[in-house]
């Protein structure tokens, strides 16, 4: 359960190196069993239910849907269930299954009740998800083997697994596809008192000391994401380590926060560019996604997809048919009066 640092603690393009270091830091963070996942407490019980009825009969689980922003546990979640399974987790994600052959050889390597994990699920060809749905339903896939006239359709019996699809865009998916998962599990963000007690678990295996105002203080700016909360603590500890004694205090908290540019309501520095240009370029609107898009430097999907979720959310902006909105919350929080600016002359 765990993305980014100071650029906005949100998963931007990080030096390779660097990349590879978070990517292990993430790894070691990531709970291993539905006992030590924090948050989600219904969605937990539940599958934990339904993970033991399948272990008592013996069979594989049934295939699971996770839904829901970035970053809030659904490849942990993945993990988690071939562990409490005792089976193996194969790993993939929507692009990289390029056509049918990818998916015959990964299908064919899979044990009894193994678990196939596909992030990004929506992005899957077409051709690609139309083989896939004979594996889900009937445990076969079928291969074309020969050309022309000599070919011929060969159906491979594979072993019963369990497919778990990840996606962020639950409505990109198709019809078919939806109706083939047995259960269908949507993250929501967590409130702050869960973020809290991540940050506590990761702090400990982190080794690092977090005071309990601190902690709290790094929860309420994390956007409800647990990969937020932890990426801002390994970043309170860079300033622990070389400002202070190592101890991440409130103050240190409070202070390194504010180096990174993360405020008081977990707002970034492109955020709050996203707020101000609506309310100081198009008067708080409405304006369109694609202005807006010219305007910052954006592409239209990172607007949609990473910033405006959240600014929906915390009911910083509103969407309507005419465009996009800022509301008072917005005016207030970046302390800009509502209403057209007043310009004076402009010579």
């Amino acid at each position: 359960m765990i993305g980014d640092d100071a650029a906005g603690a949100r998963g931007g393009p990080l030096d390779p190196v660097l990349a590879d270091e978070e990517i292990g830091l993430d790894t070691t963070l990531r709970p291993r069993s539905l006992e030590e996942f924090v948050g989600q407490s219904e969605n937990k019980e539940n599958l934990g239910i339904f993970v033991r009825a399948a272990r008592a009969r013996g069979e594989p689980l049934d295939h699971v849907l996770l839904c829901g922003p970035p970053g809030l546990g659904k490849t942990t979640l993945a993990h988690i269930i071939a562990h409490e399974m005792g089976t193996q987790l194969h790993s993939t994600s929507g692009p990289a299954v390029e056509h049918k052959g990818v998916l015959a050889g990964m299908l064919t390597r899979l044990e009894h009740a193994d678990v196939l994990f596909i992030d990004e699920i929506h992005r899957l060809q077409p051709v690609v998800e139309e083989n896939l749905y004979p594996a889900l339903e009937d445990f076969r896939i079928d291969i074309m083997t020969g050309d022309g006239p000599h070919a011929q359709s060969l159906q491979l019996d594979l072993r019963p697994f369990t497919l778990v699809g990840a996606t962020t865009r639950t409505g990109l998916l198709t019809s078919p596809l939806l109706s083939r998962f047995g259960m269908t599990l949507r993250l929501d963000h967590y409130p702050p008192e869960d973020l809290a007690r991540i940050v506590v678990r990761s702090a400990a295996i982190l080794g690092v000391v977090v005071d309990g105002d601190a902690s709290s203080e790094i929860a309420r700016r994390a956007r409800g994401t647990p990969r937020i909360a932890n990426r801002l603590l390994r970043r309170l500890r860079d300033f622990a380590q070389v400002l202070g004694d190592g101890r991440v205090t409130h103050d240190l908290a409070r202070e390194g926060l504010k180096r990174l540019g993360v405020d008081l309501a977990g707002l970034d520095d492109m955020d709050r560019r996203y707020l101000s240009a609506i309310i100081e370029k198009f008067d708080g609107g409405p304006v369109g996604v694609e202005t807006l898009s010219a305007s910052l430097g954006e592409s239209r999907d990172t607007i949609e997809d990473v910033y405006e979720p959240y600014l929906l959310q915390m009911g910083f902006i509103q969407r309507t048919p005419r465009g996009r909105c800022a509301t008072r919350r917005a005016h207030e929080h970046l302390g800009l009066p509502l209403g057209r600016p007043d310009q004076g002359d402009l010579f």
